[in-house]
């Protein structure tokens, strides 16, 4: 049998990867390597460029090329609007809409008892730190509805309350749910932010 020992160590890491599991990994691997020139080498040397250029804004937390991410960069997203999100995925989220034109400040997680998160661990203390510095009049809460993100959220409202306006995205149906497929919270969020028609 070939030594398959770079190919397993390869699959091993891709098993890794948020939603897959070794046997897709196996399977991406496989359909890689039968597309070698076209995938796997331009792959191989795109990982390598970012693992090099790869940072952390250091004002708000995005991920991009340089010490400071275009959004921070742009004095038009000045707004006065911070809006706080979870991760970086959350904050590709916000921008996809197009629809949000002010800065954003990434926690890095929320706040989790069971799994010993606390405030020292996100980036709490910088968020603190902005309204200091930055010219910051509205503070949207922009977490997860889970137990773990409105925890956070209530966390970050009691140590910014007096400070600045807080608010929060609205929770509901979203456009196109179907109430016979949303889950119990969601339809009674829905039903308590409702507005007049």
């Amino acid at each position: 049998m070939p030594d398959r020992t770079e190919i397993d160590a390869l699959i091993e890491l891709m098993a890794r990867l948020p939603g897959l599991g070794p046997r897709s990994a196996r399977r991406a691997v496989l359909h890689l390597i039968r597309k070698r020139a076209l995938l796997l080498t331009p792959l191989a040397d795109a990982m390598q460029a970012v693992a090099v250029s790869a940072r952390e804004c250091l004002n708000c937390g995005n991920v991009g090329t340089s010490d400071i991410c275009p959004i921070c960069a742009d004095e038009k997203r000045a707004n006065g609007q911070l809006c706080v999100v979870e991760d970086v995925a959350d904050l590709w989220a916000m921008e996809r809409s197009g629809v949000y034109k002010g800065r954003y400040h990434v926690l890095g997680g929320t706040l989790s008892a069971l799994d010993s998160v606390g405030p020292e661990d996100l980036r709490i203390p910088q968020l603190v730190t902005r309204l200091d510095t930055e010219s910051i009049t509205e503070v949207i809460l922009a977490l997860n509805a889970t137990v773990d993100g409105q925890t956070t959220a209530h966390y970050i409202a009691d140590q910014l309350e007096t400070r600045v306006e807080l608010t929060s995205l609205a929770q509901g149906v979203p456009i196109g749910g179907e109430l016979d497929y949303l889950d119990d919270g969601t339809i009674t969020a829905a039903l308590n932010a409702r507005k007049r028609v």
